[in-house]
Formats: structure tokens, sequence, C-alpha cells
């Protein structure tokens, strides 16, 4: 990923006339009629799309490569984070992604693109679409369906013309909907790509109605309320109010009762695996709006279903929706809050710019991407039965050997502490441990009193900013993501939101270079050399 700064005047914009049902107040006479005010958001959607057409700065295109505008995000301190689709004589460039920055007053600030060679490609396919499929189909051992081939650039050092075909099955261990990049030159698979993120790295339409407060009594949180739909004597885990939220056994519909009381507090029970899992991912969306400024967990308002029941020692997320299955010994469901925040997590990383990517580097910084806001979520909640912590599933103890990460100290399990360049060939789940650590050093430090010592790489004593602080910088870099996201391009993004958040302190952005340090990720080209106000002309 390359960002750079950049320094443009302020694009100008068109007023628009507007019809209207309500009688205008009559003006003056001589007197310039008022003007409405304008869009802060549609103003900084117009200046990146004229960035992206002009090819400004890293957006460097060729003359059949275009950029499609897939959705606007307001940021912190002004910003909107505007993410592009690369296309390549009207083909999808897989990884050729690009995110644009601007401010309400329609200036860009910055740029950023996947790392991608010029793309000069034939378009027409030398191989058959058919035996594509078939090809795609092998890769994994049982397969449901396979999606009809399309054409596509799969951009990288060296782009070439692929189908994209995806593979819906299992693999040996875990469901899977993968995708696959097929040569359409030889039929070799170039790439593959899975949607289903697992929790661990081991395993075996609605009507309309009222919204409504039910109890639910949990096994992870105690007694609850949960945001549930119905009327009457008919009620159902389906919130009201948050777009796509809803809950129900596995393979089967979103559980119903007679009355809004819900669950038993057993941990082999599965309505109240349901009610662990609302309220746990209510508590998320709340902290995301709260905290973080964040309209769902799909940023435009939006959510994702959830089921429990899953007849594994597992929780997954496959690109459209929330799995739950349980710990080895059978006695308690995998949906501790937690556990359920980071396959939401899953779906937040998906819906920012650059999509879920794909790499084991990107992967890891994706489950890290979980665990952060599992833990963003118990803070949040601040529940007494369920304490905030900086441990994975503790509660769940999902193979009988206690948490299945540590961010404070991810060797305590095995995984790396500090990045190295074995990271891009690490596990995914180990992988997240560069970037859990410096996260729990941001947020809390390397020795803070009454939380846990947290070793650092370079022998350095890190001081933390608290972790409200650290999630709004780690969520607004997130938002400069591209699909070739890297530890160095998250260092960069982090430094430079953390200038953006707190102009007037260089305490917070001090801190995020000592927690990247700390965890051995050295300094990205072209990122802040210090703490100085910068202002755009």
């Amino acid at each position: 990923m390359t960002v750079r700064k950049v320094r443009t005047a302020a694009v100008a914009t068109a007023a628009g006339l507007a019809l209207s049902l309500l009688a205008l107040p009559v003006t003056p006479a001589g007197a310039a009629p008022a003007q409405p005010a304008a869009d802060p958001q549609a103003l900084a959607a117009t200046a990146s799309d004229q960035a992206a057409a002009a090819g400004l700065d890293h957006l460097r295109k060729g003359a059949d490569e275009a950029f499609r505008r897939l959705g606007t995000t307001p940021g912190d301190a002004g910003l909107f984070y505007s993410s592009y689709e690369r296309t390549y004589r009207g083909l999808k460039v897989v990884g050729g992604d690009a995110v644009v920055v601007a401010d309400g007053a329609g200036r860009v600030r910055d740029t950023a693109a996947a790392e991608t060679a010029p793309i000069g490609v034939e378009t027409k396919a030398a191989f058959d679409a058919a035996r594509a499929a078939s090809v795609a189909r092998t890769q994994l051992p049982t397969v449901d369906s396979v999606s009809a081939p399309e054409l596509v650039v799969l951009a990288g050092s060296a782009p070439k013309l692929a189908y994209e075909v995806v593979v819906a099955g299992r693999t040996a261990k875990a469901p899977s909907n993968l995708h696959v990049f097929v040569d359409a030159a030889t039929g070799a698979v170039l790439d593959q790509r899975d949607d289903v993120k697992a929790d661990a790295s081991e395993s075996t339409a609605s009507t309309a109605s009222t919204a409504v407060a039910g109890t639910g009594n949990s096994y992870y949180v105690g007694n609850v309320s949960i945001d549930t739909t119905g009327s009457g004597s008919s009620f159902s885990m389906r919130d009201p109010g948050r777009t796509g939220l809803s809950c129900g056994r596995e393979g089967g519909s979103v559980f119903t009762g007679t009355d809004n009381a819900w669950g038993s507090g057993s941990g082999t029970d599965l309505e109240t695996a349901c009610v662990d899992t609302l309220f746990s991912v209510q508590t998320e969306w709340n902290m995301l709006r709260d905290w973080l400024g964040r309209n769902g967990i799909n940023g435009s308002g939006g959510g994702y279903p959830a089921s429990v029941g899953l007849n594994d020692v597992n929780a997954y997320w496959n690109g459209s929706s929330t799995h739950f299955g349980h710990s080895q010994d059978n006695r308690r469901q995998a949906t501790s809050m937690d556990v359920v925040g980071h396959e939401f997590g899953h779906g937040i990383f998906q819906t920012t710019p650059g999509g879920a990517g794909g790499g084991n580097e990107n992967g890891g910084m994706n489950e890290s991407t979980g665990d952060i806001f599992g833990a963003l979520t118990e803070a949040y909640a601040n529940n007494a039965k369920d304490t905030p912590d900086y441990q994975v599933g503790e509660g769940v103890n999902l193979v009988g050997q206690g948490p299945i990460r540590y961010m404070y100290n991810p060797s305590l399990v095995g995984d790396p502490n500090c990045y190295s360049s074995s990271i891009p060939s690490t596990e995914v789940h180990a992988a997240a441990g560069p970037q859990n650590h410096w996260f729990y050093l941001l947020a809390e430090g390397s020795a803070a009193a009454g939380k846990p010592a947290s070793p650092t790489c370079n022998n350095s004593t890190v001081t933390g900013i608290g972790i409200q602080k650290a999630g709004k910088i780690f969520y607004n870099g997130l938002l400069k993501k591209t699909s070739s996201w890297n530890h160095k391009a998250a260092r960069k993004a982090t430094l430079e939101a953390a200038l953006a958040l707190y102009p007037g302190s260089c305490t917070e952005f001090n801190a995020v270079k000592a927690a990247w340090s700390a965890v051995s990720v050295t300094a990205a080209s072209g990122e802040p050399a210090g703490c100085t106000a910068r202002t755009v002309n």
C-alpha cells in the first residue's frame, strides 16, 4: 500500500435546485437568496471522485482503467474515506483498489492505493470457463455449489487475466466459501481467498412489528436486556432497530416465543446462546456508534444474522453471517462477548476499504481486528460478570486450555509478540500477534498499574493512552486500508490518524509510534516524521 499526503485547492461544487411542497419565504428586494448548507459528505465524495478520475498522485491509472466508488465512510476529525474499485477495460481488478480521504469542505487530504504493477493484459480468455469451474471445484474436498466463472484482472507484481470462481463447501476441518482465481490462459490456480474466518485455528424477510425490550438470562453476562421484535404474544430474536441483526438455530429459523423472556442461563441451551450473542453484538453496535462514529457493523446502518448450535469446536464468519459452535467438552456455547465481537469484527474488516484482502499477513491483521473489536466491546460493556480484559475466549475455554490468545503477551500460547519477515508465511491466527500486542501497548502500556505487564521487543517502556483513544486511532487507520494491507501500512495510517484526531497534542502520536516500534514494526516510507501540525492549503 502506498499513501501520500496531497495538497489541493478547495474543490468547487455546483448548487442544485430542489422542489418543495412547503411555501418558501419571500426574499427582500435586493437581498441574495439564502443557499442551503452544503452536505459535507457529498462535498468530500465529489472531491474524491474528481481525484480518482484524474488519477491523482498514487491513484495512477492507465488509459484503459477507471475507478468506481463503492462507498464513503465518515471518520473523525471531519474526514471522509471513499473506497474505489479499479476496472480495466470494464473488468473488475482484484487488488487494484484505492482510498481517497477528503474533508467536509471538499479538499482532498490523502490517497492510498493497493500495490500493483501497470496493467496491460489481453481480455480474451484462452482457457474455457467451464474448465476453469472444474479446476476451482477441485480445491475443496466437499463442494456444495460452484459459481459461474467471472473474468477479472488479478493485480499484483505481474497482473494476469483470470477467472474468479466461488466454491462453497467444506475443507477437511471447517466450512468454506472459497474464491479461486484460475489463470484464463493456462488454467493454473493463481490465488485463493476464503470468506470464512474461523475464531480458532483448531476445529473439529421479516414483517413489520413492534420494537420491544426483552429480558435475557444469559450464560456469560447474567440477566440482561436485549432488543427484540414482537407484539401481543408473538416475539422473535430479531433486532427491530439494527437492520440485519438476528439470532437463531444453525440451519434453522430465528428463535421465537410467546413471551419476551429468553434463555435459561444454561451453557448447553441454544436460546441462552442467542441471548449472549444478541446482547454482545448490540453492545458492539452501540460501541461503534458512541466511541467510533461508525453506523452499524457494515458502516452504512446494517448488520448480519447469527446462528448458534454449530456442531463444531469453533466459531466463524462466512462473509455474510456469523456461526457459533461449542467448547470441546460440549458444556458451553462459543458465544462469549469477545468471541461474538471478534466474529462480527471480521464483518467490519470486510466492509472497510480494501475488503478482506488476501495472504497470511493481511489475514493475521484481519484476525487481530476481530480481537481488537472484541476487547473494545468488553470495555464498552464493562459488565461485572464478564469484566474487560485482553484475553480472547477465556470464558469459553474452547479446547480446555484457557484463552486462545493473549493480546498483552501473544507468546503465552506460542504466537509471535514481534513482527518479523516470517509473519507473511505464519498461520493467520498466530500472525495476529504483533498487531494485538501493539494495540495493548497503545491502550494500556507495557507496565500499567493493575494491568498485565507486556514485554516489548526492544526493551522499551511504553505508556498507554486508554482503550477508547486507542480504538479511535486504530479504526481511523483502518479506514485507509487497501487489499494489500500490511503492518507497515497500518503503522503509517495510524500515525496519520493520531495527528488528525489529536492535532493539539503529541502524546497520542508518540504513543502510536512507540507501540509499533515496541513490536518491531519499523518506519514506513513517507510516514509522518514527528508530531507537527500539518495544514492543507
